[in-house]
Order: structure tokens, then sequence, then C-alpha cells
């Protein structure tokens, strides 16, 4: 089987990516798990002491300049070594998956400024909305408005591409309330709205490699221009690999769940449309391609991307999806290795 798209196929147009594509086309095959939220009270082991600078640092320098570890956090887990190794070789630095000083420098760690600075929650951010219950079933969640955010916590750590444990650690004490100013990851925050294309990218190829785990973007001329971990298909439902084409970008899709398309669907399951949201079982992009049923989106769940399958399709953090959607535009080709 493979992550296939709602099968109706009413058109609309996208203004960001000016084509016309499925509204809420999107994977039948993505996870059909609900957002299951990692407990943010539960105590991390303490980050490793590194001669040049802290994990924290590196993961948010990395970040910042297009080599992305995924969900921040102060371990260097698989997605945070992916990310080391892409920008040692980008760099021509020895190839160690190490963070070592010769990377440390390569990111210009000693004069890049602070990685970490303050920001203020604002009562816009207090009021959401937030949907603080979602339901594990997906007909029930079919019966929400939106599949918003489940605390404040959680989108400050989406903003922040923060986990919200490690968030909870820089700031002890914290309520996490309007009027506060806490401690977050200096990286460029992610903005819900929908992205505009960057420009300088007319000429990009999107890589997606299965063994990896990674997607890359490169120019023409080989150089890279972004790296992100992704979580890629099963033995059930593998990456089917070839060239394709991106065909268009729907921004804040809904999800048509059909559970007749599902390998591990259950008999008596019953389809369900589910509402946009960042908690929405594709996140806030779906990015089209011409291989029918297949695509790239975002998640409910970024601290599971790079560690977990996929029924097919290519899933990334929300903020990384968005960043890829605004690389990319129709017909920029896409690689799956």
């Amino acid at each position: 089987m493979n992550c296939a798209k709602h099968l109706s196929s009413i058109a609309a147009v996208l203004a960001a990516a000016a084509v016309s594509i499925p509204l809420g086309a999107q994977a039948r095959r993505v996870a059909r798990r609900a957002p299951q939220k990692p407990s943010a009270q539960r105590a991390a082991p303490a980050p490793p002491k590194l001669q040049c600078g802290d994990v924290l640092s590196f993961a948010v320098l990395l970040d910042r300049q297009g080599f992305s570890p995924g969900q921040i956090d102060e371990t260097p887990g698989d997605n945070f070594t992916r990310a080391i190794i892409a920008l040692q070789q980008a760099r021509s630095v020895g190839v160690s998956g190490q963070p070592d000083c010769d990377t440390w420098h390569a990111l210009g760690g000693d004069t890049s400024g602070p990685t970490v600075t303050d920001y203020t929650i604002t009562p816009d951010d207090a009021k959401g909305p937030l949907t603080r219950e979602i339901p594990r079933e997906l007909p029930k969640q079919a019966a929400l408005p939106a599949l918003g955010y489940q605390s404040l916590l959680e989108m400050l750590g989406e903003r922040f591409h923060v986990s919200p444990a490690t968030l909870r650690q820089m700031n002890p004490g914290a309520k996490f309330a309007a009027g506060e100013t806490i401690k977050v990851p200096a990286v460029q925050p992610f903005d819900a709205s929908a992205p505009r294309p960057m420009p300088g990218t007319e000429d990009v190829t999107v890589t997606v490699s299965r063994q990896e785990s990674s997607a890359r973007v490169t120019r023409a001329d080989g150089s890279l221009v972004f790296f992100a971990p992704v979580t890629t298909g099963s033995e059930h439902d593998p990456l089917p690999l070839g060239d394709w084409k991106v065909t268009g970008i729907d921004w804040h899709p809904p999800f048509h769940y059909n559970p007749k398309l599902f390998w591990d669907a259950k008999a008596t399951g019953t389809r369900a449309t589910i509402r946009p949201g960042p908690n929405n079982p594709v996140g806030v992009v779906w990015i089209d391609l011409d291989l029918e049923h297949y695509g790239l989106y975002g998640t409910p769940e970024p601290r599971l991307v790079g560690h977990t399958t996929s029924h097919g399709c290519v899933r990334l953090t929300n903020w990384d999806a968005a960043k890829l959607a605004a690389l990319v535009k129709k017909d920029t080709p896409v690689l799956f290795r």
C-alpha cells in the first residue's frame, strides 16, 4: 500500500504555489495516532560537557544555518548527529559526526552571538486558540472545530523548535503565562502563516534519503541550501524510490481518513475528515507530488521525526516542512533514494 491522498478532487488555487491542487488531498497513509505529547515534567539527563560550546548551542547554530537537528533538546541524538555530519560535509570539516571544536568554529560559534534569548509571552499567545483535549480516535477528532496546540507550552516549543521538556528546563519555576519573560532558543521563530517563497531557489532539487532519514535541498551547482531530518516509509509501506516533481502546496490542509486504505486500520473504522491545525495528522502543510497519493508534510509529533516510520510518505517537523514549502514550487524535482 502507499501514502494515498483523499479520494475527492475538488480543485483550489493555491496562492503560494500558484497552481491548482485538490483541496484536502492529504496522505491517507500517514500515522493514525492522535498526538501523544511527552510529559513536560519528565526529568532529562544532564547534557554532556563539550570542549567547545554545548549541545543546545550547537543545535541552535545548526538550525539557524539550515542544518536542522529537528526538535531541539540538550541531548545529541540521531537527528543532531545527522545535522552535524551534513554541516561537516558542506563546510569541508573532518567528518567526525561529533560536536567538536572544528565544527564549532565552522558554525562561527565564538562570534555568532547568543544562542538563547528572552521572549515575553503575550496575551495573544495565552489566548491561543488551544485544543486542550484531542481524542485518540480519528472519528472523534473529526468532531473538533480545529486541531490546535494542546497547551501554551506546546505552542511555544514549536515556535522555537524546542521540546516542551527542554523549554521547562531552561525556565525553572516558570508558569508560562501572559506577561512572563522566558528563555528560548535563538532561532527564527516558526510562523504558522503560509510561507513566502524564498528568492534565489529557482533551481533547487529535493533529495530524500531513506538510509539517512533526511531531506536535502541543493542548487544546480550542488551547494546545500537546507538539510532536515525526515520520517519515511516502513516495511509495509516503503518509500517509492524514483524521480518525482512538486505539483502543489496545500497550507493548513484538512485530513481525509479512509480506514479501507490503511493496512493497520480496524475493520470497523469509519471515514472521517479532520480539520486543519498544527495537530492535524499532516501538520500545517502538504507538498504534493506527481507520484499519485504521495507528498511531504508536517506532523503533530515533532519528537518522533527521524525516529519512527510512516505509511510511505515523508514527514518533517512543522517548522521544517514550512521552510521546505518556501523553498520549492511547481515542478521542483523531488528524488526518493
